[in-house]
């Protein structure tokens, strides 16, 4: 089984759909409650079934404001985290893009390194860029020559550990 992240808009409708079937009871039991205060005459609160629903109608709209203003925090701390991923996804980009200025790959080296720093086979980047196994290989080489690495796994720790140098609060050094 695959975990699959729903869209914002698919988690919140369920919660929205509760939240408006009991506002619905909430104005339902209010009614009664009211319907219920008026056939029993001034004062209502003297009589027991009457307190319990009251009750019940009060802690229903209790729940139901709640229930809103959890939803509301959930969406806005979602809208957040989006805002943070979008920055983080970025700033990555950028690092990834000045290294391999840095290294002077060309355009093909490029697009062979990001495919692979996506984690792509040789045969998938083959695919992808529409040339052969042995072109892929052959750019990953000078890939690995210019990095000053000697495979794929020493390639994306160089990345790995860029990240965890340069992420916010990160521990200092240690030399």
């Amino acid at each position: 089984m695959t975990d699959r992240v729903l869209p914002a808009s698919e988690r919140a409708s369920p919660m929205m759909a509760l939240i408006a079937v009991q506002s619905l009871c909430a104005a339902f039991f209010l009614a009664d409650v009211a319907s219920d205060g008026l056939e029993i005459g001034w004062p209502p609160f003297t009589h027991w079934h009457f307190m319990i629903e009251f009750a019940a109608a009060l802690s229903l709209i209790a729940a139901v404001a709640v229930e809103i203003r959890w939803l509301m925090a959930l969406l806005r701390r979602k809208a957040h985290l989006e805002r943070q991923l979008s920055l983080a996804s970025g700033a990555f980009h950028d690092i990834v893009a000045a290294q391999f200025r840095g290294w002077g790959l060309t355009p093909s080296e490029e697009d062979v390194a990001m495919f692979t720093l996506k984690g792509l086979s040789i045969p998938e980047i083959a695919e992808l860029r529409g040339s052969a196994e042995g072109t892929v290989k052959s750019h990953l080489n000078g890939i690995y020559r210019k990095a000053g690495v000697n495979g794929r796994g020493a390639f994306l720790s160089l990345f790995i550990e860029e990240l965890m140098t340069t992420a916010p609060g990160s521990a200092p050094d240690r030399a």
